[in-house]
């Protein structure tokens, strides 16, 4: 990644030699020879990296050159270069913001990775900075909407466990939300202002996954032309997600459980060990016990990834979210495309309420993109809707509570309507045993309320209590 670097360097030659080796990267340089100069390029102009020594000869020093590039711009990196001696006046720095420091006389190899490295996590923390911007509009917290109690029981959950350290499986379906459940854990936790990064193990090819994880040394293996950094060691501080992790191969399983145990690694082609200090979340939409027990993934991984289970339910199991989750999506849409928002007729959502989503919250949001778009009034109508009839089913209890499209629509709503009550009832009731009290206190209804609505429903609160 090509980088506008300042250099800040009293000794001549020295100031040469790293322009020189900084350009051969690709980078842009310009050379300060002390820190008066050095201070002032950093009030007029933006870098991505300030590279100086700690004692220069006169004026400014070190330490002020660090203070003006944070004062200026907190985003700008800045790794010190430290004399015999001074590594504790260079920890001092780091508390101060510096990212690194590279001791004299320093390698080509080792700042070369130190650059890297620190241009890397920098990358990674605008990215985030921008990506928790469009979280908070898009994917926030506020974002995981649900009300019934499996959504519930989500929200609880990342509530608990985001400020602790602990590791988090995350289950479901493909197109549930699993990777914004994992934001909303890095962004509620204390790490928030560190990367987080994100891999989906079922996308990389099985010969690189190892690179990609871990990184590599320059001739590693065939086309391994530079030293990378892996996904690893640029999370460091932060989260990383590894997504669809039921599908990574046996030896990188390994190693990655090394990680969670040590908090090391070492790069592909090193014997180097690096410390990283990483939270691990990790999603799946397979049966990992299954695959323990035919061998095909590691017993011990499985119970060091999932301290923490969190479960996200399918859209078919939480059809009462269909009305909030439809309108978000709709507002996000128009915001997009700068548009007037549509809304959804009721014709609209009593064919969605039909539909069996099997590809969940995903298949949902896109299906009301395209509705948007194509709907030519400022409602969506059910003919605006492109959904696949094959995959439709029913979400009643039984054939005769689906309803009935040949009689008129207020009917077929209502039915609809009691649909949606009789599923969300059942689940909130099988979820508390049968108690209606509890039920009545979780979903926030009257008990009486809750007793006259099973009635109208037909419903048998005894039906959900476990038998002893």
């Amino acid at each position: 990644m090509a980088a506008k670097i300042l250099v800040v360097e009293d000794e001549h030659a020295i100031r040469l030699a790293l322009k020189g080796l900084l350009k051969r990267e690709g980078h842009e340089v310009q050379l300060a020879e002390d820190g008066e100069v050095a201070t002032a390029l950093l009030r007029d102009q933006a870098f991505d990296l300030v590279i100086t020594d700690l004692a220069l000869g006169r004026g400014a020093s070190g330490m002020d050159v660090l203070r003006v590039a944070k004062e200026e711009r907190p985003e700008t990196a800045v790794i010190m270069i430290t004399a015999h001696g001074s590594e504790k006046i260079a920890v001092e720095a780091m508390k101060s913001g510096a990212d690194d420091y590279v001791p004299k006389p320093f390698d080509n190899d080792e700042l070369r990775v130190v650059v890297a490295r620190s241009l890397e996590r920098h990358r990674l923390a605008r990215e985030n900075r921008a990506l928790r911007e469009r979280l908070q509009r898009e994917f926030g917290f506020d974002q995981l909407i649900g009300s019934g109690p499996k959504m519930r029981r989500v929200f609880e959950t990342i509530q608990k466990v985001a400020e602790t350290d602990l590791s988090v499986l995350i289950r479901g379906e493909s197109g549930t939300g699993k990777e914004l459940v994992a934001q909303a854990l890095h962004e509620s936790s204390r790490r928030r202002a560190q990367p987080f990064v994100a891999v989906n193990c079922a996308a990389i090819n099985r010969e690189l996954v190892e690179s990609e994880l871990f990184g590599h040394e320059k001739g590693a293996f065939t086309g391994a032309d530079a030293r990378r950094i892996g996904r690893f060691e640029a999370a460091d501080g932060g989260t990383i997600f590894l997504d669809e992790i039921g599908d990574m191969a046996p030896e990188t399983q390994a190693k990655v459980l090394r990680v969670l145990e040590e908090r090391k690694l070492e790069r592909v082609g090193s014997t180097e060990t690096i410390e990283v200090d990483v939270r691990v979340v990790s999603a799946t939409h397979r049966d990992l016990e299954e695959r323990a027990r035919e061998g095909a993934f590691r017993e011990d991984l499985y119970y060091r990834l999932k301290v923490v289970e969190i479960e996200l339910p399918p859209l078919r199991e939480r059809i009462e979210d269909l009305p909030a989750l439809s309108g978000r999506f709709l507002g996000q849409v128009a915001e997009r495309l700068e548009r007037e928002k549509k809304v959804l007729a009721e014709d609209a959502l009593a064919r969605l309420s039909r539909h069996d989503w099997p590809g969940n919250v995903r298949e949902l949001r896109n299906v009301l993109e395209r509705a948007a778009v194509l709907a030519s009034g400022p409602e969506i109508r059910e003919s605006d809707l492109s959904l696949d009839l094959a995959t439709d089913g029913e979400l009643a209890e039984s054939p005769s509570e689906s309803p009935d499209l040949d009689i008129p629509f207020s009917e077929a709503k209502k039915q609809t309507v009691e649909r949606f009550e009789r599923r969300y009832l059942s689940e909130a009731l099988r979820e508390h045993e049968g108690n209606v009290s509890r039920t009545a206190n979780a979903i926030g209804m009257v008990r009486q309320s809750l007793q006259q609505k099973i009635r109208e429903l037909g419903l048998k609160a005894d039906e959900f209590r476990k038998r002893r």
